[in-house]
């Protein structure tokens, strides 16, 4: 009998279909394959957009315009560019020129370190005031074209002053660390060394050659070494190429076909201060938006930086990190954008602390310094300064200190998502209102 009753339980255990375990949506449960959800909200999202594009065709029809994106640069889109901005460009190599010549002249002891310090003061003042001024009085320049120009020289700003730190730098060690840094092929003065690389020490670097590499190499920040590859892939080249070649065309016909009538439709209720429309232009802009921006990012620091990189055999290629996993935002300004992030590390925030500043402090005078140039490439192109820019930057700190201390995880990542998708619309619908305001309000009455 008890040898009948263990095959029985023996028969009923192997035909047993239930044992301990969690549900799958359980956080305790251990599972993590969420692919098929993904894809889901993928073709969610294709599906919404894909219903909103028709709805604008079929409201708007064919708003894409070539000939109206030239004129963002010229008032006149048949004429020749504006004269100012091929001043600027000659401009550029003048200052080129006085930051090799002042390094140069700085090594072999023409100059003293005082009056060094004192002509790159007086060209990196030029550098911010010059363009600013051209943008502000020359009437044919757009507001498009005078942010292009400020751009080009704040990444030209940035870049000499590495430039001029790094040769500071060697100068004071040049006695004893100088000559173990090294620099590879942009050097033509460079020793041959294995692997067939040709590195050069300080003074070596100090060439007109040497310079212009750094100009045009995608980062802000000057090496006597940088990484090099070995060889440029032109596969990989012209898929770069058509990229960068796509995704802008795509940018501008979003922009004219989608982005403008929502600005244009939301001048009414800013005017009249109605809470509940401004609300729903606020989210209708966001997201083509936040799509723009995220195909901007794409397009500039995925395939620019990366054609660039290739062309010049630049071998650093990290220009991102994997700022979408942000759980704070202190995480996302540091991972988003190396390029400025090495910068602003290496040649703002450490010197602060070598002088005994203290982290927060450091910290607070790093956003400050990106809300400057926030600002200054918004509000002089526009001709108005309204400080949306700025109090959009600086407001980045009180976000990062909440996030950072009362949410965790997957919380404080959804924060950062919603402070990308609603801060930055809110900030354009602010300049787009004031822009109006101020120069086409009176031709509307």
């Amino acid at each position: 009998r008890y040898s009948y009753c263990g095959w029985f339980m023996d028969l009923l255990y192997i035909h047993s279909c239930h044992k301990t375990q969690e549900s799958l949506l359980t956080s305790t449960s251990g599972f993590n394959n969420y692919r098929g959800v993904l894809n889901w909200c993928v073709v969610m999202l294709v599906l919404s957009n894909a219903r909103l594009f028709l709805e604008n065709l079929l409201r708007y029809g064919v708003l894409v315009d070539p000939v109206q994106v030239i004129s963002l640069f010229l008032n006149d889109p048949y004429s020749w560019p504006a004269a100012c901005l091929i001043n600027n460009f000659v401009f550029l190599n003048i200052h080129f020129e006085n930051h090799f010549r002042m390094s140069s002249g700085k090594q072999k002891g023409s100059f003293s370190e005082l009056v060094g310090f004192l002509v790159h003061c007086i060209n990196f003042a030029l550098m911010l005031t010059f363009p600013a001024a051209v943008v502000l009085l020359v009437p044919s320049v757009t507001p498009v074209g005078g942010a292009f120009v400020l751009g080009s020289y704040t990444i030209l700003f940035l870049k000499l002053y590495s430039y001029k730190d790094v040769n500071l730098w060697c100068r004071e060690l040049s006695t004893v660390k100088a000559k173990k840094l090294s620099r590879s092929l942009s050097c033509p003065s460079a020793q041959t060394l294995n692997g067939g690389d040709r590195k050069v020490c300080y003074p070596g670097n100090l060439t007109i050659r040497d310079m212009y590499y750094f100009v045009f190499a995608p980062t802000l920040c000057y090496e006597l070494n940088f990484p090099r590859s070995s060889t440029i892939r032109m596969s990989f080249l012209l898929r770069r190429l058509f990229e960068m070649l796509f995704f802008i065309q795509l940018l501008v016909g979003l922009t004219q076909q989608w982005m403008i009538p929502v600005i244009q439709s939301s001048m009414k209720p800013l005017e009249d201060m109605d809470l509940s429309r401004m609300t729903e232009r606020l989210l209708r802009l966001a997201v083509p938006n936040h799509l723009l921006w995220l195909i901007f990012f794409y397009w500039f620091f995925h395939s620019s930086m990366n054609f660039t990189a290739e062309l010049l055999r630049f071998g650093d290629r990290q220009f991102y990190k994997d700022w979408w996993n942000s759980e704070t935002v202190t995480y996302f300004w540091q991972n988003w954008n190396i390029p400025v992030h090495k910068w602003c590390l290496r040649h703002f925030y450490k010197p602060l602390l070598r002088r005994g500043f203290s982290k927060i402090i450091s910290q607070s005078a790093v956003f400050f310094l990106s809300a400057f140039f926030h600002e200054y490439l918004v509000s002089v192109p526009l001709r108005m300064f309204r400080l949306w820019a700025f109090t959009g930057m600086m407001a980045q700190l009180p976000l990062a200190w909440f996030v950072g201390n009362f949410l965790r995880g997957n919380y404080g990542n959804a924060a950062v998502w919603m402070s990308l998708i609603i801060g930055q619309p809110f900030a354009v619908l602010m300049y787009v209102h004031d822009y109006y305001v101020l120069h086409y309000r009176e031709e509307a009455q």
